[in-house]
């Protein structure tokens, strides 16, 4: 245990010596709290204003801008990247994201969270994405060996941590800037000056760093959409991927529901339409709540699923977030309490990891390795459309207040008859 700890740490200060890596990791920090802080801004503007109580397009608008762009342009990102300068791509998208952030500002400005806001903030999330894709495949030039398994455990963690860094600070930065439209203005300006600043640290890579290798294959557009079919047809010829990726179709949708149901919670039930600012603490404390349960089955699942199996384990975790999650979610809609809520959060994002982690591990053992790059991006597409149609449902099918009753016990008999099904699959082979 001490040996591997100590292995563990010298290629962590072998990836670190590097100084293109460093140069490349600081560019992806910098980055990606900067979408922290854009979020944030975009969220406390649209969602927790005292002006604007959110209504169902605007909940559902919102969540569809901040996810789909991750699932959508990634698959095609990688055809431009293997033909331009990744450097480049880094210095000028970054440099895009900034200016592109300056309507942004203009829109917020005017106090109307309008079509305009909605398309700007889009775009910029979707350069966001393209320059993401980028740095994963820039990685490989950088470090190498087995330093390439460190790396790729290190970066994208830390910039999942910076964003949100990036979006606790923009609230407190707004709080600072006296709140209202002109502190969601002065988080995005701050935003702003994140991405220049992680333009300015790409230009310290040479040109030619970060690849691509002139005579490595250059993909097409048809062929990635090849690609994702081909993916598809795997999943469908493999059952018990196909399987695994039922539940998780199940659990994101689910997920979706919770997550737009505590957000009309905490601003419908929970406080007046004036107590904004209270509204996003309590929403915070729900969201650190399904991290919590997040990080708990991050932790617990691989012990359980080598003392009971992957199917087992999967259907008691798909039966306690029916039962407890949404029994927990249930009872706070008919009497609203904010620590039921964060309860119930906690159990549903404890399943949510479970059944994220078990699917990742039948997916990488059923698929064959030359199909699995193709199967993961399509895996990658369903999980946030998902996630997306629970949000999208929950927004148009509650009442403002969130005491979406029926919603959330349609949401628990769907995960309890799902764990029944895959048992019930698993015994047929």
């Amino acid at each position: 245990m001490t040996e591997g700890r100590s292995s563990q740490r010298g290629a962590l200060r072998s990836v670190l010596a590097s100084h293109d890596f460093r140069r490349l990791y600081s560019t992806r920090l910098a980055g990606q709290f900067g979408d922290g802080l854009l979020q944030s801004a975009l969220a406390t503007f649209v969602l927790f204003s005292p002006e604007r109580q959110p209504d169902a397009v605007r909940v559902a608008a919102v969540f569809a801008i901040l996810l789909l762009p991750y699932s959508i342009i990634g698959p095609f990102a990688g055809v431009l990247l293997d033909r331009w300068r990744r450097r480049n791509v880094l210095v000028r998208a970054n440099l895009l994201k900034a200016l592109l952030t300056i309507p942004v500002i203009v829109v917020v400005g005017t106090g109307q969270a309008d079509l305009v806001l909605g398309f700007f903030v889009l775009l910029v999330l979707a350069v966001g994405r393209f320059i993401l894709a980028g740095l994963s495949a820039s990685l490989p030039h950088v470090v190498s060996g087995r330093e390439l398994i460190t790396g790729n455990a290190l970066a994208p963690t830390s910039g999942t941590i910076a964003v949100g860094v990036g979006a606790v600070l923009g609230v407190g930065i707004r709080a600072l800037a006296g709140g209202g439209d002109t502190g969601s203005q002065v988080v995005l300006i701050s935003a702003l000056v994140s991405y220049v600043v992680a333009s300015i640290i790409a230009t310290r890579l040479a040109v030619n760093a970060l690849g691509p290798d002139r005579d490595a294959p250059v993909d097409t557009f048809a062929r990635v959409v090849h690609g994702l079919v081909l993916g598809a047809r795997t999943l469908r010829d493999r059952v018990p991927a196909r399987d695994i990726m039922v539940t998780i179709i199940a659990n994101r949708f689910v997920f979706g529901v919770l997550t737009a149901g505590a957000l009309l919670l905490v601003r419908g039930s929970f406080n007046t339409t004036t107590q904004a600012d209270a509204a996003l603490g309590d929403f915070a404390f729900a969201t650190t709540g399904a991290a919590a349960g997040a990080f708990l089955g991050a932790v617990v699942t691989p012990a359980m699923t080598r003392r009971i199996g992957i199917g087992r384990w999967v259907s008691i975790v798909l039966v306690q977030g029916g039962v407890i999650g949404f029994g927990l979610l249930t009872a706070t809609a008919l009497e609203p309490n904010l620590i039921t809520l964060i309860a119930g959060a906690t159990s549903i994002g404890l399943t949510g990891q479970s059944v994220k982690v078990c699917a990742d591990t039948v997916l990488q053992r059923e698929i064959p390795d030359d199909r699995l790059g193709r199967v993961f991006a399509l895996f990658d597409m369903i999980v946030n459309v998902s996630l997306v149609a629970g949000i999208t449902l929950t927004a148009f099918a509650s009442p403002p207040s969130g005491q979406f009753t029926w919603g959330y016990l349609m949401c628990a008999a769907l995960l309890v008859l799902t764990a029944a099904w895959y048992v019930r699959r698993r015994t047929s082979y």
